[in-house]
């Protein structure tokens, strides 16, 4: 007996040994280490407030305008942008990285599977500092010093941070989660009041209305490249919309992407990079081709140089160029040219989404409008409805306005301009920007930096009834879904569920949220009657029409 005890004690050491040891590897494998950098700033270093929304630190500044978009403008060395970024945004860092971090937690509730999903990125993630140009890593950097602390059981601060640009790129390559389902255009010659391009551009990124409401307009001037502008979030270096002062913008689409083995470029790091050192397609298209990336994106970029807009397709294996040939140029969530349309990720993409069918809606609208301006082009955006004007409910992801956007911009490169909408999603006014104004000079803080005489009002559904009950219908559909996640039949009151269907009743998700609903509480015939309504309406997806005929197959045995 006490040999055995002996040989188990034995036995327990080694096993604690290898596994204190392979924790020790594992930590020292996936540990990022901080760029070695120069801090030309005093130690202790503080941002003043100035009054009225207003930052100051050294020459650079945050403030909000009148409609409550925040603009920040700031200068100098890779480190120096993103010390000035990170001291000016401090507070609202901290807000974000509370809004992505519960926005996560309600996609992924099991803090279980959270733990596991902490180590995994971990070990993916690994080599995600090689991929980054040293340049953007010494930014992050900056921007890191001013992280919040209440977050360091996710990682330290700057592996943190970077680990953040690469969210988009790992949630849309790992589960296709359908988080980002955007609509961007271009329109020119004879389709535009001048002849000068005009490019419209949802950004429907859904982590919710709270990570939405403080977007950033950041305008940069750095020691080398272009001077330019982007809409972003505090954290958020890279670019997902912008515009550069030699007139070149970019935009991103997210395309269906294969599971990659690891980490490279994040697609808003290359096109920040775009962004800050191409003045032309060609170099756009150079940059975007000799970069390594994990996911599939169409980078939909205009160039005021060559007077035209392309869709440049980058898939993990390959780049090409898509070109309309005409005075119209659409781009969704999928490939358009011979190269890259005929692969076997991007056909999935066309049966089963609503991409081809918001593609054609688009044209649709864009059609409909004998001259664009401005206006013509803030009212595509808005659009809510389906093909020939039909209601397909509110949040419909077939239309061009999902009510979920983080952003919506439009851009007018000749001449430098950019609009950007206010809260709430593309409904608010847009906000106009001349980049020559505000990089010929420097912008004095708390000087107005808009063209208040070019602002596209406010969208009159903002203050319609119809907004009313989606915002009704919004929390509804919360409470709803907590109560179906939680099994909690009890607590499903007939007049919610009768409320959900009457608030969007052409919209087949309520149906569908009711059906589960009414198959929860028992009532199986209710619960037919609402899934027959679901299929008769406007169906996103595809895979979302099988679940429903799914569902009434195993419930009656009935065939679809």
């Amino acid at each position: 007996m006490y040999k055995l005890l002996k040989r188990l004690l034995r036995v327990v050491i080694i096993l604690t040994l290898l596994l204190v040891t392979g924790t020790v590897l594992f930590r020292q494998s996936v540990k990022i280490k901080d760029p070695l950098v120069v801090n030309p700033f005093e130690s202790g270093a503080s941002k003043i407030y100035a009054g009225s929304d207003l930052y100051l630190f050294e020459d650079s500044w945050l403030r909000k305008n009148r409609e409550g978009l925040w603009e920040m403008y700031v200068t100098g060395s890779p480190f120096e942008l993103g010390y000035k970024n990170g001291i000016l945004t401090d507070s609202l860092n901290a807000l974000q990285e509370h809004y992505f971090v519960e926005g996560i937690r309600q996609l992924i509730p099991s803090d279980s599977y959270l733990k596991f999903l902490k180590s995994f990125l971990a070990w993916y993630n690994r080599n995600l500092d090689e991929y980054i140009p040293a340049e953007y890593r010494e930014e992050i950097y900056g921007v890191s010093r001013f992280a919040s602390d209440k977050y360091s059981f996710i990682g330290e601060a700057y592996p943190r941070m970077l680990n953040y640009h690469a969210a988009h790129d790992i949630g849309h390559a790992l589960q296709n989660m359908n988080l980002v389902a955007c609509t961007a255009f271009m329109v020119k010659g004879e389709k535009t009041e001048d002849g000068s391009m005009l490019i419209g551009r949802n950004m429907d990124f859904s982590m919710g209305d709270d990570f939405a409401r403080n977007k950033i307009i950041a305008f940069y001037r750095p020691d080398s490249g272009n001077n330019f502008a982007f809409i972003t979030w505090a954290g958020m270096i890279g670019v997902v919309s912008g515009m550069n002062d030699k007139g070149l913008t970019i935009t991103l689409n997210a395309a269906n992407s294969a599971i990659p083995t690891s980490a490279r470029t994040p697609v808003s790091i290359l096109a920040r990079k775009v962004l800050q050192y191409a003045s032309n397609i060609q170099e756009a298209y150079e940059i975007i081709d000799e970069a390594d990336v994990f996911v599939a994106e169409c980078f939909l970029v205009a160039s005021a140089t060559d007077g035209k807009a392309v869709v440049i397709e980058k898939s993990v294996d390959d780049c090409t160029i898509y070109d309309s040939g005409s005075d119209v140029l659409v781009l969704t969530n999928h490939y358009q040219s011979d190269k890259l349309a005929s692969s076997k990720l991007n056909k999935e993409a066309l049966v089963d989404g609503s991409s081809p069918y918001r593609h054609a809606r688009t044209l649709q609208l864009i059609d409909s409008i004998a001259v664009h301006t401005p206006q013509t082009v803030a009212s595509v955006l808005r659009d809510q409805r389906g093909m020939d004007g039909v209601n397909i409910g509110m949040c419909n992801e077939k239309a061009v306005n999902q009510l979920i956007a983080h952003h919506s911009v439009i851009f007018r490169p000749e001449r430098l301009e950019m609009w950007v909408s206010a809260n709430p999603y593309q409904l608010g006014a847009y906000i106009c920007y001349n980049l020559n104004d505000i990089f010929t000079g420097t912008p004095v803080p708390g000087v107005a930096i808009d063209d208040s005489t070019a602002i596209i009002e406010a969208d009159p559904f903002l203050f319609s009834k119809g907004y009313e009950d989606f915002l009704k219908y919004k929390d509804v559909l919360a409470k709803l879904k907590w109560q179906l996640k939680n099994d909690d039949a009890e607590g499903i009151s007939e007049g919610d569920i009768q409320l959900l269907v009457n608030l969007n009743p052409e919209f087949f998700h309520a149906w569908f949220i009711a059906g589960e609903c009414w198959l929860l509480k028992g009532e199986l015939q209710k619960a037919e009657l609402c899934y027959r309504k679901a299929l008769e309406k406007e169906v996103a997806r595809k895979s979302e029409k099988e679940q429903l005929e799914s569902r009434l197959s195993d419930l009656f045995g009935a065939s679809y």
